[in-house]
Formats: C-alpha cells, sequence, structure tokens
C-alpha cells in the first residue's frame, strides 16, 4: 500500500522526474569529463574545438538560456493549467501533471541548465587557477543537450496545443477511465446485500480525515481469518471520511459475542486496516471510475451553462460517457463479499450499482441540458447504444433514464416543432427497450 501511494504521488509530481534528469546530467557530465580522446582519433572531429575560455563562454550562455526557455515553459503550463481548471473542470489539473510529455520536456531543459553550470566548477580552472586544458567531450555534450533542448521546446509547444483542446482532453478521461475498468474493477453481486454490525461489533476508526483511494484488502482479511471474525467497511472507494468517524465495523464470525476484541486484537486490526485502505487529500483514479465519469460529467455540465452555453461539447462529452458506460454495463455491479482461503467470507465492501454511475454519468447533463432538442437527441442516441450491452438489469436502469429525459422533454420544451420528434424519437426507443427485455445479450 505505501509503494503504490508513493507511486501515485510521484506520477503527478512535477518536480520527480526533473530531479532525477539533474542527477543523471551531473553524473554524465563528470563521467564524460573524465574521457580523453587523442588529438590524432578519428572521433577528434566531434570534440569541442574553441579555447577553455570559449569554452566557458558558451557554458554560460547555454545555462541562461535555458534559465529563460525554462521560465516560458513553466508560464505555459501555469496558463494551460489555469485554462483546463476555468474551461473545464478543476478536477482535471491532475492529469496534467501527470502529463509524461509534459515531465520529459521540463525535465531535458532542467538537465541542460544543470549539466552546463556545473561544467563552469571545471572548464579552464584547475586547482583554483587559470588553464588552458578542459574535457572536451564534456562540452561538446553541452552542445548536443542544447540542440536536444531547442527540439523538445517546438515538441512542447506542439503538444501543449493539442493538449488543451477539449477533444483531446475528454479522450484523455475516456482513456484513463477505461484502463481503470480493465485492471482495476473488482465485480460485484447485486444480490448481496450489505450485513448491518450486530450488537457488541467494534468501530475501527478513520486514522485522518480525507479520501478513500484504495482498497487492497488482503492483509485485513487474513488477521480477520486468524480471529475467526467478520467484518464490513463502512465507505466506498472516492467516498470522504472524517477523522474519528467508522472505517469497518468487526464481530465476531457467530455474531453473537458481546465483546469479540481484546485489546491485542483491536490493535493488530488496526494495522492491517491502515496497509489495506489507502487515504489521500485528493481522490484520484486507481481504483476509482466514478471519478472519471465526474470528470466527463464537469465538462458536460460547465458547457450547458449559461457563462458558455456550448451544446456542442456537451455532446462530445455524453458520447465518450457512452464509451464508459457500455463497459460497465458488461460488468456486475454492487457490494463484494470477500472470503479467506479456506472460502469463508470475512468482508463484505460496498459499492456504486449501475443505477448510480449511469445518474452521475448523464443525470446532470439531463437535468441542465433537457431544453435543449440536440443535447437530449445525443442523450438518446448514447442510450440506444446501451440497449446491446449488459443485461436486462442494466437495460431497465437506461430504460427509467429514458422515461425520466422524457418527462423533463415533455415538460420544459416548449416549442411543439422542437417537442414532438424528441418525444417520437424517445417513444421509439423505449418500444425498442421492452421488445429486448427478453431477447439474449448481443454481445
Amino acid at each position: 500500500m505505501r509503494r503504490e501511494a508513493v507511486r501515485e504521488y510521484l506520477a503527478s509530481a512535477l518536480w520527480a522526474m526533473p530531479t532525477c534528469a539533474v542527477m543523471l546530467a551531473i553524473i554524465a557530465g563528470a563521467g564524460l569529463s573524465a574521457v580523453q580522446f587523442d588529438a590524432t582519433s578519428p572521433l577528434a572531429v566531434l570534440l569541442f574545438q574553441g579555447t577553455s575560455d570559449d569554452a566557458r563562454n558558451l557554458l554560460i550562455g547555454i545555462a541562461s538560456t535555458m534559465v529563460t526557455v525554462i521560465a516560458v515553459v513553466l508560464g505555459l503550463t501555469v496558463v494551460a493549467l489555469q485554462l483546463a481548471s476555468t474551461q473545464f473542470s478543476p478536477r482535471l489539473l491532475r492529469n496534467f501533471l501527470r502529463d509524461i510529455p509534459n515531465q520529459v520536456t521540463l525535465s531535458a531543459f532542467v538537465a541542460t541548465f544543470a549539466y552546463s553550470t556545473a561544467g563552469l566548477y571545471t572548464v579552464g580552472i584547475a586547482g583554483g587557477q587559470r588553464t588552458q586544458d578542459y574535457p572536451r567531450l564534456a562540452v561538446s555534450g553541452a552542445l548536443l543537450l542544447l540542440f536536444v533542448s531547442m527540439v523538445m521546446l517546438v515538441f512542447f509547444a506542439h503538444h501543449l496545443a493539442h493538449s488543451i483542446q477539449v477533444d483531446q482532453v475528454m479522450k484523455g478521461v475516456e482513456k484513463a477511465t477505461l484502463t481503470v475498468i480493465e485492471r482495476s474493477f473488482v465485480p460485484g453481486d447485486p444480490g448481496i446485500r450489505m450485513p448491518n454490525p450486530p450488537p457488541g461489533a467494534t468501530a475501527l476508526l478513520v486514522p485522518q480525515s480525507g479520501y478513500v483511494q484504495a482498497f487492497h484488502v488482503e492483509a485485513f482479511v487474513g488477521v480477520l481469518a486468524s480471529r475467526d471474525l467478520a467484518a464490513r467497511m463502512v465507505p466506498m472507494v472516492g467516498r470522504h471520511v472524517i477523522a474519528g468517524s467508522p472505517l469497518a465495523w468487526v464481530w465476531g464470525n457467530t455474531g453473537e459475542s458481546e465483546h469479540p476484541l481484546a485489546p491485542g486484537v483491536g490493535a493488530e486490526l488496526r494495522r492491517a486496516l491502515s496497509q489495506s485502505v489507502r487515504i489521500g487529500y485528493e481522490r484520484t483514479l486507481e481504483q476509482d471510475v466514478a471519478f472519471g465519469i465526474r470528470q466527463l460529467a464537469d465538462i458536460a455540465s460547465k458547457a450547458l451553462s449559461p457563462a458558455i452555453n456550448d451544446p456542442y461539447t456537451a455532446n462530445q462529452a455524453v458520447d465518450h460517457l457512452g464509451s464508459i458506460l457500455a463497459a460497465l454495463a458488461l460488468r456486475q455491479h454492487g457490494p463484494q463479499a470477500v472470503a479467506d482461503a479456506r472460502g469463508t467470507v470475512r468482508l463484505h465492501v460496498p459499492a456504486r450499482d449501475f443505477a448510480y454511475l449511469v445518474d452521475l454519468a448523464l443525470g446532470q447533463v439531463r437535468r441542465y441540458g433537457a431544453n435543449e432538442p440536440r443535447v437530449v437527441r445525443a442523450l438518446l442516441r448514447v442510450c440506444g447504444d446501451l440497449l446491446w450491452f449488459g443485461d436486462e438489469a442494466h437495460r431497465a436502469v437506461v430504460r427509467h433514464y429514458v422515461e425520466t429525459l422524457l418527462s423533463d422533454v415533455t415538460r420544459l420544451v416548449a416549442q411543439p416543432a422542437d417537442r414532438e420528434p424528441l418525444l417520437a424519437e424517445g417513444g421509439a426507443l423505449l418500444k425498442a427497450f421492452h421488445a429486448s427485455g427478453g431477447t439474449t445479450d448481443a454481445n
């Protein structure tokens, strides 16, 4: 859990990769400074041919240039972050910080500056005295890094211009969310009912306020099995918890004991729980599918606000949400019952159901855009696509959403010329849903 927490933090830390690049640049400079070439060597043409004063002036010029370039790059990055926050969603800032091309570009610039500045300690100076001997290959390396940095600057401008386009932003969120579904989604069972803690159950409290970022319950289940205990988690991934509130309830597996936990057992369970649940100050996409859906829903909602009034962007966000919902419709949702090695259920973990995810994805768009015919058509189109995914329970959720959408259209669209075609299209879609009730899944 700690390793994953560090990995998740470093992935969005803008300083981590540049720091490593500085260390590698200094090591490379020290290594190249120790390499000497004979004047008759065929590789001698690659060496810097100027004097030691020329080399020092070159390094000074490169260092000062890179300071300016770094300031420009950081300024452009801040502008991109501000644009993403105000135009799309403040929850997208983490995506820009995790962007590998941005980190690589900044690392190249910082490495070039560090390499050139470190060379000033040795080039043309030996024992505190001026000398004509200097590591020519190392100076040639500074020239190479300068050209690499200029190429990276052009690439950065190209990448930044594309990364702030709304199409690219939404496609990135969709791809990241689908990756979470493929790699981290744990199927649930809609038939499972979360057990209520029996009298005498012990609450394991939240150690710090924040958002539940991930569950890795193996250690906790192992302790429960060794003590013949049962438990249930209180929050689900993505929920905010407050320090001192119950994080999990634990009781004897028979449910009869008034005081199942000895003091030592409680401490052992708390340690295991801290290794199984990660709580942080922000939501992440590691296991939280709803967070990716929330980002796209934010873009759609903001596009439909009176200040922006951009229904087409909302339609695009709905299309991307449709792809995510189709992937979710192929899976079962609901609580999970985690068993130990012997097959005995030891832990119940709550999870969101499909109805919640559909409302999270399309609910706000329906409420803000039900009076705009083009937005309604986009919602109906996505619901029609979802007809071919999932089982009857999933289709029932989507069918209920369509019925609610048509009710809003009837109430909010005043012009009959706009309203009647939407109701006709929605009615045909409802007939298709009813007709598919007895059919097998098309997928």
